[in-house]
């Protein structure tokens, strides 16, 4: 079993798509998948209500049109399956406080919003643990900046499963081949709050608008300066979406100085709007098909919350309180 969730904050970026969702796409094929559009954990920062509805609704599109299959996986709204919060309170009874305070995200959210920190914020890692193990989830795609949460999620199933005894399985982060891409700056993650990150649906025009500002090897001044690839993000989106003959192309003329940094960047976009065009088709189709994506979710709610209530059937006989949910 796959469980996977992205929230639906705005428009999905390469970042995203490379990061997760690919292999996400991938893992279809291999195991049961459940993906999930986490719209509890999107309330985590400050939201408008009025673009909440829209939002979820893109997200589902987005899913859709980068190759979830709903025929193959179940793609679901989180906040239509109460399963997940009862869990998560269930959850906090028994994760400590010092667990929850030591995850980096709380502390990166915490001094980036200082004037909105809150409890949903801090105890947003036992709401992702319950979305996982609520469904007994062996396998979590994630980028690598989910590793520190998954961890604290297998340490929760222990704690659960020493104090109640075997309910649920450890699991286990599946990452990527290239795991995180950094921003058009080179430094900071991709993200749309830093404003550094290029959309799935953006045109051509507008991928190379960013791209040929976008930071590469600093050590490499002049165009006859050899730069390291290893080094450089733009290498990174190299290997996440072009051609092997053209990774290794770009590799041997930036080590030589054979190819200068906008060659390089002019390639890499070729290969890029080639992977990410078919899916912008698919967007603009989808969107045209609002009752589709509806039907999708609905049948995603009734499937989920299936397995969700077996699961919360043996979690209330494990705690003592089953009798009185018969």
């Amino acid at each position: 079993m796959v469980f996977s969730g992205i929230q639906p904050s705005g428009r999905l970026h390469i970042g995203n798509y490379v990061g997760a969702m690919k292999n996400m796409i991938a893992l279809q094929d291999e195991y049961f998948c459940i993906y999930g559009i986490v719209d509890y954990h999107a309330m985590t920062v400050r939201f408008d209500p009025k673009e909440m509805e829209m939002s979820i609704f893109s997200a589902a599109v987005d899913y859709i049109a980068a190759g979830i299959d709903p025929e193959k996986s179940v793609l679901m709204l989180q906040s239509t399956v109460s399963e997940h919060t009862e869990l998560a309170w269930i959850l906090n009874t028994i994760t400590p406080i010092s667990w929850l305070s030591r995850v980096p995200t709380f502390k990166e959210k915490s001094k980036e919003n200082p004037d909105y920190v809150h409890m949903g914020l801090f105890d947003y890692p036992a709401l992702m643990a319950a979305d996982i193990i609520l469904y007994k989830a062996h396998v979590v795609p994630v980028g690598d900046d989910q590793v520190a949460h998954l961890e604290l999620t297998r340490e929760i199933v222990r704690r659960f499963n020493s104090y109640f005894g075997q309910t649920f399985p450890e699991p286990e982060a599946k990452l990527g081949e290239i795991s995180r891409i950094l921003g058009l700056d080179g430094v900071n993650k991709m993200s749309k709050s830093l404003g550094n990150c290029i959309y799935l649906d953006e045109t051509k025009e507008e991928i190379w608008k960013k791209l040929s500002t976008a930071v590469t090897d600093t050590n490499r001044k002049k165009r006859n300066d050899p730069g390291n690839p290893d080094i450089c993000n733009i290498f990174t989106m190299h290997k996440a979406f072009s051609k092997q003959e053209d990774i290794e192309h770009c590799a041997h003329g930036c080590r030589t100085a054979g190819i200068g940094c906008l060659d390089c960047k002019k390639i890499l976009l070729d290969n890029m709007y080639k992977e990410l065009e078919p899916i912008q088709n698919k967007q603009k189709e989808l969107r045209n098909k609002k009752d589709y994506i509806y039907e999708v979710l609905r049948d995603g709610k009734k499937r989920a919350k299936q397995i969700a209530q077996k699961t919360m059937d043996e979690v209330y006989e494990k705690i003592g309180i089953d009798s009185y949910h018969k």
